[in-house]
């Protein structure tokens, strides 16, 4: 199998890479502020001696903020490998086969690492090791 050499105009690719940043950005400031939101993060509950409900209460609200920065750094990390193709001049081609991914596919998700195929592909594997 042959690999594409191609790669996508800076000028095309500008305006990605400042949405990138932006979006970057824009979740790094929602986690700090999900960490402040955390009730484990006040150390005074610590010698409370609340009800418990309310120990129920903080624990829930632990576990949400803590799902919430979970999803939060995929999401960065996605952006961020999406930003290192980016600069080594491989964004737009399949981690997996090389080839060019479908710019519609780009469009709904600058991040994605994979063409159409090599992305189904992945996901028969992944449903056959559930079984």
């Amino acid at each position: 199998m042959t690999k594409i050499t191609w790669q996508i105009p800076f000028k095309v690719l500008k305006p990605i890479k400042a949405y990138l940043e932006s979006q970057k950005e824009k979740l790094e400031k929602r986690k700090e502020s999900l960490e402040k939101e955390d009730p484990f993060a006040d150390t005074s509950r610590l010698l409370d001696n609340a009800a418990i409900d309310t120990d129920a209460a903080e624990e829930v609200g632990h576990e949400r903020v803590s799902a919430l920065k979970e999803e939060i750094d995929e999401n960065l990390d996605r952006i961020n490998r999406a930003l290192i193709r980016i600069k080594a001049g491989k964004y737009g081609i399949c981690s997996s086969c090389g080839k060019m991914i479908d710019t519609d596919r780009l469009a709904v998700d600058p991040t994605v690492e994979y063409c159409m195929e090599c992305h189904k592909k992945g996901r028969v594997k992944d449903k056959e090791e559930e079984y």
